[in-house]
């Protein structure tokens, strides 16, 4: 493992461009917003943002933002415009927008934690009752050119890490619990209800809080999905089995992405140290939609 770039205010999500370059965002201050990475780890703010979490980028370059302060999902282009495109959904209004990707249809999917920001962090860390609280968390299926947003599943458990996989279902996580859920996909839609596909939590963990955050899939079926708090990133077997776990530099990483088409690494953004560390694997990555129907 090494450290790719370094000096970023509690990053997350991390995506690469067609340019070599990556983008993320930085939760944490001075420098909140959406960040560009040039590829060698040079880092330049894109445009701010109030405590951006997850991202997606659609095929125009579009950059989609889900922001926690205040919870909104923002539209964001590489020259700085920021455009609010959605605060609420069918059921109410977003809470905590964590995460987000695109289906083969062009529908963007998103969690949400379901507590908001300042309900949830007290004094700088969560709450202190974080196992027992209260949270609606949702699964969010946003149409981005009608500006609409449905509630597909809610009443989870600090919903978090989200992605599909090569099997064509979606699949989010609760960090809370630590499970895994699986949702059948027909057509670019979800259609199925919540099935447990598996935990990642480590069964001895003694140290407080931690979690599941971000994830991403290989093409070969496996799920790799960053535990905070735990300083891993565990790996998945497509039977739900967690069969390895890879140390992180830091013990906060907050989302993994594969390199470019056919680079065997991941970038795994880190809190503790605000840093992407990259890590050699024996997996290339299943590719992501951009939001092409």
């Amino acid at each position: 493992m090494a450290v790719f770039a370094s000096g970023l205010g509690a990053p997350e999500t991390p995506r690469h461009l067609k340019d070599g370059g990556w983008l993320c965002v930085e939760m944490a201050p001075p420098r909140t917003g959406v960040t560009y990475v040039a590829a060698d780890g040079t880092s330049r703010q894109i445009a701010p943002a109030g405590c951006p979490n997850g991202l997606s980028i659609d095929a125009d370059g579009g950059i989609w933002v889900a922001d926690t302060v205040p919870p909104a999902l923002l539209h964001v282009t590489m020259d700085g415009t920021v455009k609010t495109v959605l605060t609420a959904g069918d059921t109410g209004d977003f809470l905590l927008p964590n995460d987000l990707c695109f289906s083969s249809s062009g529908l963007l999917y998103m969690t949400d934690s379901g507590m908001t920001m300042a309900d949830w962090v007290v004094d700088g860390a969560p709450r202190p009752d974080w196992q027992t609280a209260d949270f609606d968390g949702k699964l969010w299926e946003i149409d981005t050119k009608a500006g609409t947003a449905r509630a597909v599943d809610s009443g989870l458990k600090f919903t978090n890490g989200i992605a599909f996989g090569p099997d064509g279902n979606l699949y989010i996580n609760e960090m809370i619990t630590g499970d895994v859920f699986r949702y059948d996909v027909t057509d670019g839609k979800v259609t199925g209800t919540c099935q447990h596909f598996a935990n990642v939590l480590a069964p001895d963990w003694q140290a407080g809080f931690r979690g599941p955050d971000g994830m991403g899939f290989s093409a070969d079926g496996r799920l790799w999905c960053a535990v905070y708090g735990e300083g891993v990133v565990a790996v998945i077997s497509p039977e739900g089995k967690v069969i390895e776990r890879l140390s992180t530099i830091g013990n906060a990483p907050t989302n993994i992405a594969f390199g470019a088409d056919g680079e065997t690494k991941i970038y795994v953004t880190e809190h503790q140290f605000g840093q992407i560390e990259v890590f050699d694997v024996d997996a290339k990555g299943w590719p992501l939609f951009d939001g092409a129907a």
